[in-house]
């Protein structure tokens, strides 16, 4: 493994513990790694592809790594996400980094599928691996059109080339998705940061590029494995090592408890890992054996959340269906995807109720660039209700509502999420 990357994840790890844990706001934008539901379902997501080079070691008489993941999920009538790119081509000049190492497809840049190789990469350059996709059911999210990430990453992707601004990131995630909705007709609702980047320059975040978009901020909450390789060994002691490196944790998990990956996201490697092997080619059907066996349902990230819209309320919540139709044009879940019900509503989550999405994300985003300075997740929604006089200028976001502006509800007994949702005539 890696030294960088393993050094990476344990300092993440750590810091995870130790810093305080941040402050979740109701945001249009949710990130989403897992749901809730009482049903044994979940999501596979495959990063980078599509790639037309065939597997390493190929053992399918050279067909496209693309071309085993959608074969091996239809034997088991499993659907993917796949978050896909549109072409690295333009990332140079460039140089490869160490093999091994995770800059081996690039020092500057990021390259699908590998450096030198980009047109066998992305859906610019894979018209046929692209329909194959969507022809059959399975869901494309966006990756961005070249990969770049819309921040800098501090540590393991620190020396290459990042994005500079909102208005790049936002270009690089039209330019994608106006090439499949023109190809294509299809409409992507979801994207993930190129490498995990969140922060922009100029006090911005993913979330604001996902609400200019209106996507979803599609995350994971389970490791899939073949993203680090194994270092030591012949060719097949390598491969079967990385092969059992993506099959046992899940393994281990389910004989546990079974019910362990319920409504998970799990994250899977769609081209080579960092030691250009493909061991996603050969555990992929070894996970979806053991999904079988303990009775998982395997669908897209879009319909998962189609039909289990949360992360912390499900199907049993009275009120369930009236939730998931707000949330669709209403700012009523937290960032975490989480509802919260049981909280006080603030005068900026009831501003998030009211306010049209376009004219809070759009408010928002225009007094950043006034001030330069970090504005309330609620303050777009908060400056239009003021200025429509439903609520007070002087009113603070994060105080606890004192009273409902009574055209817009029927007579409440209490003043939480919950009780203010129900009494919402919306």
């Amino acid at each position: 493994m890696s030294l960088i990357v393993k050094a990476g994840k344990t300092g993440k790890q750590v810091l995870y513990r130790i810093l305080p844990q941040e402050k979740r706001y109701v945001s249009y934008t949710r990130r989403v790694e897992r749901v809730k539901t009482p049903e044994r379902v979940v999501a596979m997501t495959f990063e980078g592809g599509p790639m037309d080079l065939p597997a390493v070691p190929d053992k399918f008489s050279g067909r496209s790594l693309t071309d085993v993941l959608l074969d091996t999920l239809g034997e088991y009538g499993a659907q993917g996400t796949f978050l896909v790119v549109g072409d690295t081509g333009e990332n140079y000049p460039d140089v490869p980094g160490r093999p091994g190492q995770a800059g081996w497809s690039g020092v500057r840049y990021s390259h699908c599928p590998d450096i030198n190789q980009d047109e066998r990469g992305g859906a610019a350059n894979n018209p046929r691996l692209m329909s194959r996709i969507l022809q059959e059911g399975h869901q494309a999210a966006n990756y961005g059109y070249r990969h770049i990430p819309f921040g800098k990453r501090a540590f393991v992707y620190g020396k290459r080339e990042h994005g500079k601004s909102l208005e790049e990131a936002v270009a690089d995630q039209t330019r994608l998705h106006t090439l499949l909705k023109k190809t294509y007709g299809y409409e992507m609702t979801m994207g993930t940061p190129p490498w995990g980047a969140d922060r922009i320059d100029g006090c911005f975040t993913a979330g604001d590029v996902y609400d200019q978009m209106s996507y979803l901020y599609l995350a994971s909450s389970f490791d899939g494995g073949g993203r680090v390789p194994v270092s030591r060994g012949g060719v097949e002691t390598i491969r079967q090592a990385e092969i059992t490196a993506m099959t046992a944790p899940m393994e281990k998990l389910l004989a546990a408890d079974p019910d362990a990956l319920r409504g998970q996201i799990i994250r899977q490697q769609g081209g080579y890992n960092m030691a250009r092997r493909t061991p996603v080619a050969f555990g992929l059907k070894n996970q979806l054996e053991l999904l079988r066996k303990y009775g998982y349902r395997v669908v897209t990230a879009r319909q998962l959340v189609a039909e289990f819209p949360f992360s912390d309320v499900g199907p049993e919540e009275p009120g369930f269906e009236k939730l998931v139709r707000l949330q669709k044009t209403r700012g009523i879940v937290c960032s975490d995807n989480c509802l919260r019900l049981d909280a006080p509503m603030t005068w900026g989550e009831l501003a998030m109720l009211l306010a049209p999405r376009r004219e809070a994300v759009n408010r928002r985003i225009q007094r950043i660039r006034e001030t330069g300075k970090p504005q309330h997740p609620h303050w777009g929604a908060m400056d239009w209700c003021a200025e429509q006089g439903i609520l007070k200028y002087a009113m603070e976001p994060d105080e606890t509502v004192k009273g409902l502006p009574r055209e817009f509800f029927d007579p409440v007994q209490g003043l939480t999420r919950r009780q203010i949702y129900e009494a919402f005539r919306g």
